[in-house]
């Protein structure tokens, strides 16, 4: 196991700029806001709110995928990278395919997805739109020849996203239950975007816990030879059950994604939900919010108070069953203590607790 080490004056960089407009703009953080921020500055400090990044092994994402760093300045000058307007502030959610059985509790996931959404990306509205089947976005698909389930191609599903994407939508992202390929030389994908587009399409099916078991459900019991346009074999598909472990790693890889439309690169800072991730173990590593520097990369394209962002995330896990009154199942929220905890020391620094 290898720990990534930055020094304090390498991190300050990151956050801060040496460029002097961009360091006065820094100064314009509240006191609280800048004690919050620079706690990323000591991240191996006993009890410091920001951890620095555990390499365990050689398939994990940064020796596997080599990228230059992503720094506050370099983000901040990219040319290419998306802020959203009065006219396109709107992230929008297509779900693709069947999330289980119809009902309260598949339609309660969903609208989980949304609100975590609209918390995390503050400021933002987020909307779904109205569900498709399969069949509605006329993609090809394939059985696995390994793991032995149904497949769908990413290429023809951001085609779909294209043409259903609203005018007002900052970026519209697709989301299934359903396992993705990119092409038919790759084994899976966990998802594709065009940023450029502000598009991208990602599958919840990896993280259900039984995916890598001999008796996931998902494995077609037989051999069958598909025929294009023979969406019949998703009627019944297998889908993983909800539960608060599902929740939580769609909302990581969900932010995640989104966060890549704003123009932000794989972390590698500090621990971060934008570090990057080539499998499962490494994707439950990583926690639930930004670390300081990709924080401070969302707030110049957003614009919000700290504090209110950290609030609404923790509304969102605090909901009281006063509010569930009318839903059938309470929010299984049991997975996201470790970050309940850390929300709260976070308003504690920003004196809100």
């Amino acid at each position: 196991m290898k720990v990534i080490h930055h020094s304090v004056e390498t991190l300050r960089s990151a956050m801060v700029s040496n460029r002097r407009d961009l360091a006065k703009r820094y100064n314009e953080y509240t006191k609280e806001e800048r004690r919050l921020l620079e706690e990323g500055l000591h991240p191996e400090k006993s009890g410091s709110l920001f951890q620095p990044i555990m390499v365990h092994s050689d398939s994990d994402w940064i020796p596997a995928h080599p990228e230059e760093p992503q720094d506050f300045e370099g983000f901040y000058r990219d040319p290419h990278r998306k802020i959203p307007s009065a006219n396109q502030s709107t992230i929008y959610i297509q779900t693709i395919g069947s999330f289980g059985e119809a009902g309260t509790l598949t339609e309660q996931y969903v609208e989980w997805l949304r609100e975590y959404c609209q918390a995390f990306f503050y400021g933002l509205a987020v909307r779904l739109l109205p569900a498709v089947t399969v069949a509605q976005t006329g993609c090809s698909f394939r059985i696995n020849s390994n793991s032995h389930n149904l497949q769908i191609l990413t290429g023809d599903l951001l085609r779909f996203l294209e043409n259903r994407k609203p005018k007002d939508a900052f970026c519209i992202v697709g989301i299934t239950m359903i396992d993705l390929y990119p092409k038919d030389s790759w084994n899976f994908v966990f998802g594709q975007a065009s940023l450029n587009m502000g598009m991208g399409v990602f599958s919840f099916a990896r993280y259900d816990d039984s995916f890598y078991t001999r008796n996931y459900a998902g494995r077609l019991k037989r051999q069958r030879e598909l025929k294009p346009g023979d969406y019949g074999v998703f009627d019944g598909y297998y889908t993983p059950p909800i539960t608060s472990t599902l929740l939580l790693r769609s909302c990581k890889v969900m932010t995640h994604e989104i966060g890549h439309m704003f123009g932000i690169k794989h972390c590698q800072w500090l621990s971060c939900v934008m570090q990057g991730s080539n499998h499962l173990e490494e994707s439950d590593r990583r926690p639930l919010d930004f670390c300081p520097i990709c924080l401070r990369k969302l707030h110049a394209s957003i614009g919000f108070k700290i504090a209110d962002r950290y609030q609404a995330l923790l509304n969102w896990l605090e909901e009281e069953p006063a509010c569930q009154s009318t839903r059938h199942f309470p929010k299984p929220t049991e997975a996201f203590q470790t970050s309940k905890l850390w929300l709260c020391r976070c308003q504690e620094i920003l004196g809100k607790k």
